[in-house]
């Protein structure tokens, strides 16, 4: 069956002429996103990105499998249609024409490429014909937004280029009202206006031509303050004169077109430099390259344009030439080839002008043939390759604009363009594919280097290898240099090499050369010189700041910029592969471009700038981490002598908290151990602190006995009674799970003293809390009843009902684990009954849990069930999942009490995913026994 889908107005899908029920309207965007990149493969954060912009939902991706299997049944009656997994994203494969956007684009190609103005006008009026009002109708995401103002652009320009050909063809007179009435619309566009004036001219009304002229300039000159271009003027000063160049074309004579003078026979020019002597990896992107360029070639629906971006010593080149090479036989007529030299350590980019003059000379024109300006250069040279099947490789272009300027008119050529920059232009405007080349695969690297070494060499030394492997971190360029080192001198240790690559603060030297066009940090400095000198500040800050990665926001405060003047210079890094946004919103650098950044950052005259960039950075780390703990655990005493955010992330729910300590648990770890190195052991304990709830939550036990071990040494110098104590307590409560019982008793004791010697009631009442927990890990269940009743003694003298709350549920917990159930359920119910009266989640879970573990122990099975289903969900909700996983597996005890196995089965491997991944292979181990008798594979 016929498919045919429509952009150019609504989202529609028509399959054998009939419509097709695509859904919602966000569901339809997600089938135009895939349409706009038919045939091309497209990331789920991609689309996601383009779906919802920023604010996407929670589970973004779940609701996009959600719309794409929708779409493949409502689509399923045709097989023309496919939408396919593709490598972390989805592929729509289909015929482009099948798709309106791009079959306009083809016949606008084609238009532009005619032979003769009539065919012309026949393909621009059957490509204006596919819209049908606004493109992506009723859809309003930032996006597609932008995406219809460029398309709509697009068909504004689509249109006035109709007119030239319709004045071309002498229809003057039928062109007149409409572009009058468009003018009136427009008044500034200079274009329009010269379509109006020639038609008023040639239809007799010159003087109106002329009135028209001074009406532009008169807006021009008040609204823009400036005067019209020099086109607009030069037709105005013909209209003038009465230039016999204005006639309309019958009373013409027919144009001549003298060829050029060539210096001999036409030659067949072959300018590619040689082949790279190694190629190795890169056969998916290869692969991509072909269908980009031979593909579109076949077609004939104008010139094949791919760009292939990356950063500096990615190995663009390395692989434009490995594929102009395998392919040059596709191109009989011959290749062309020029370094634009767009980033060079020395020297100035190619002018076009300069580079077309090359093309001439390769092409067999005369010198006194070549004409002295960059216009008449580009169209001979369009000339001489409109018919002619040639490839056009245009290496290390600076940007669009000086890549324009070399593109052949016709459809025969291809061309292949790479670039540290992204050439959005020539996407834009010229239908190029893009290709990002990334770095290379651990296994492509060791490959690479292996071969420059021998395998012999390699294998006396595999450590050295993988050691080297690693620190040039996937970056071909760096992969070239080791092998340039070690080239000549088979008796010279890799292993000293590895060690010189060891020390990051001289990486950069070992992995420099005399060359510049091969040293990594010459390579690096091209690409930061031609940045703005705001961008390059921001470069130089997020290499020095701490963190594997960093987020909008946190980058907003390290630069001290708008977060919308901080996520344009964001984007500008990116579009020069200096920075990757390597997941919805988090950028982040390769290791050896930020090692260059923080040099950059480095330098003395920065220093003061660097040092308030860095202590805003950690701020805002240490003020939003409060704020998030503030939303996870609102019930803990907040910290004396915390101040004020100046600002921080809005949290709506334990849910957004949790998820942003998770997006920002790397970055908070290097910010604790940065403020420890830089003097900011304030800053460092509150960081600590407000990433108590998190860590607990998250079952990161041995990181948080770390961070806070580290910090406490500083905390007893300069800290009050009041956070020493808190700060043992903390440590000593942290070591409880982990079985450090001698360690854990130490700290608490510790923390019990200090609230004792300044009388701090709370203080003394949550040491002795957790004593209770120390012995019960420690297995003295009566100990620890001793600490909880002493414990719920304190708290009733404290106007505090929710840690009485917690201290009553202690109580009973101790005594139903000491057999004595009426007692413990009679606390229990107390502690509930105040948990909900004051709105403690957290503490209710603890108690109803101490209750599902009465019922189950009393033999009240299907009440321990309602218990413990209850804490399961109400850890859900907390995100808490360390303890959601030992209520998981209370809950499946419970069920196979019952003799419900299927459901046992299932809690029991919930809570075995959970304990490993919390890294609790003493829990797991026992889920694992419980499993056994029902299931002989207990893998989750």
């Amino acid at each position: 069956m016929v498919v045919e889908f429509a952009l150019l107005g609504g989202i529609e899908a028509r399959v054998g002429g009939a419509l097709v029920d695509l859904g919602h309207t966000r569901q339809r965007c997600v089938l135009a996103v895939l349409l706009i990149e038919a045939n091309r493969p497209v990331s789920i954060d991609r689309i996601v990105e383009r779906i919802w912009g920023e604010s996407f939902p929670q589970r973004a991706q779940g609701t996009l499998y959600s719309y794409l299997s929708r779409l493949r049944r409502r689509l399923a009656a045709t097989t023309e249609v496919r939408i396919a997994r593709h490598s972390g994203g989805y592929l729509l494969e289909i015929d482009a024409f099948a798709v309106d956007l791009h079959r306009f684009r083809a016949l606008a190609a084609e238009a532009r490429a005619a032979e003769d103005d009539h065919s012309a006008a026949s393909m621009w009026r059957q490509a204006l014909d596919l819209w049908h009002g606004d493109a992506f109708a009723a859809v309003d995401t930032p996006w597609f937004n932008a995406l219809r103002e460029a398309l709509h652009r697009e068909r504004y320009e689509a249109e006035l280029d109709l007119v030239d050909v319709r004045l071309r063809l002498g229809e003057h007179a039928g062109l007149l009202p409409g572009l009058a009435a468009r003018a009136r619309a427009d008044p500034l566009d200079e274009r329009l206006a010269a379509q109006l004036m020639l038609a008023q001219y040639r239809g007799g009304r010159p003087a109106e031509a002329l009135t028209h002229y001074r009406h532009v300039r008169r807006r021009l000159v008040e609204e823009l303050g400036t005067d019209p271009g020099p086109e607009l003027r030069r037709l105005h000063q013909q209209i003038l004169t009465a230039s016999p160049s204005l006639a309309a074309p019958a009373a013409l004579a027919a144009p001549s077109s003298p060829h050029p003078r060539m210096t001999t026979a036409t030659p067949v020019p072959r300018q590619l430099p040689a082949a790279p002597p190694v190629f190795i990896g890169r056969a998916v992107t290869a692969a991509e390259l072909d269908r980009h360029l031979n593909e579109r070639g076949d077609l004939g629906r104008g010139v094949a344009i791919a760009t292939i971006g990356g950063a500096g010593g990615v190995g663009k080149t390395w692989l434009a030439l490995h594929w102009a090479h395998r392919n040059a036989a596709a191109f009989p007529d011959g290749q062309l080839y020029v370094d634009l030299h767009g980033f060079v350590p020395v020297g100035e980019p190619v002018a076009p002008a300069a580079a077309l003059r090359g093309f001439l000379d390769a092409l067999g024109v005369a010198a006194d043939a070549i004409p002295a300006d960059r216009p008449g250069r580009a169209a001979l040279y369009r000339s001489l390759v409109a018919d002619k099947r040639m490839l056009i490789v245009l290496d290390n272009a600076r940007d669009s604009e000086q890549v324009v300027p070399l593109l052949p008119g016709g459809p025969s050529c291809t061309v292949l363009v790479t670039s540290r920059r992204r050439l959005a232009g020539l996407t834009a405007a010229h239908g190029a594919r893009s290709l990002v080349l990334g770095l290379l695969t651990e296994t492509e690297a060791r490959e690479l280097l292996v071969h420059h070494l021998g395998p012999k060499r390699a294998a006396a030394e595999p450590q050295a290898v993988s050691a080297l492997v690693d620190h040039c971190a996937g970056l071909p360029l760096a992969v070239a240099i080791v092998a340039a080192r070690t080239a000549g001198r088979p008796g010279f240790p890799l292993a000293v090499l590895a060690a010189e690559l060891q020390d990051r603060s001289a990486r950069l030297d070992a992995l420099g050369t005399d060359d510049p066009i091969a040293d990594l940090r010459a390579v690096f400095a091209s690409s930061y010189a031609a940045l703005d000198p705001t961008t390059a500040w921001v470069f130089a800050l997020l290499g020095a700041a701490p963190g594997p990665d960093i987020a909008l926001a946190a980058a907003s405060a390290l630069t001290g910029l708008t977060p919308a003047r901080t996520r344009s210079h964001l984007r500008a890094l990116e579009a020069a592969h200096l920075t990757e946004e390597h997941v919805t919103g988090r950028h982040r650098m390769h290791d050896l471009v930020r090692l260059y950044a923080a040099e950059r950052a480095r330098e003395p005259e920065r220093g003061r700038a660097r040092e308030e960039a860095l202590r805003r950075l950690v701020d805002f780390y240490v003020d939003a981490a409060h704020a998030g703990d503030r939303v996870l655990s609102p019930q803990r005493t907040p910290l004396a002598a915390a101040r004020p955010p100046a600002a921080s992330p809005p949290f709506r729910d334990a849910t957004t908290a949790m998820s942003w300590f998770e997006a920002e648990h790397a970055c908070l770890r290097d910010a604790h151990a940065f403020a420890m190195e830089h003097g900011l052991s304030r800053r460092a304990w509150e960081l600590a602190w407000s990433l108590d709830t998190f860590q607990w939550r998250r079952g990161r036990l041995p990181e948080r006995v770390a961070m806070l071990r580290a910090t406490l040494a500083d905390v007893d110098v300069w800290a009050d009674p009041a956070d020493r104590a808190l700060a043992h307590r903390l440590l000593g409560r942290a070591h409880v799970p982990l079985a450090d019982h001698a360690d854990a008793l130490e700290h608490l004791r510790r923390s019990l003293a200090l609230s004792e010697a300044i009388d701090d009631g709370a203080g003394r009442a949550q040491a002795q809390l957790n004593l209770a927990l120390a012995w019960e890990q420690h297995g003295d269940d009566r100990q620890a009843l001793t600490h909880a009743l002493e414990n719920l003694r304190i708290r009733r003298t404290l106007d505090s009902p929710h840690r009485e709350a917690e201290a009553l549920n202690a109580v009973g917990w101790y005594q139903a684990r000491l057999g004595d159930l009426r007692s413990a359920r009679d606390h229990c119910e107390r502690a509930l009954a105040l948990c909900r009266r004051h709105g403690f989640r957290e503490g209710e879970a603890f108690t109803l849990d101490s209750l599902g573990y009465l019922a189950h122990r009393d033999g009240e099975h299907t009440e321990a069930l309602d218990h413990y289903r209850r804490v399961v969900a109400l850890r859900r909700d907390l995100d808490d999942a360390y303890e959601e996983a030992d209520a998981l597996v209370c809950l499946g005890d419970v069920h196979h009490a019952l003799g419900q196995d299927a459901e046992a089965r299932n809690a029991w491997r919930r809570a075995l995913a959970l304990y490993r991944h919390q890294g609790r292979s003493d829990r797991a181990e026992g889920v694992v026994d419980r499993l056994a008798p029902v299931d002989g594979d207990p893998r989750p």
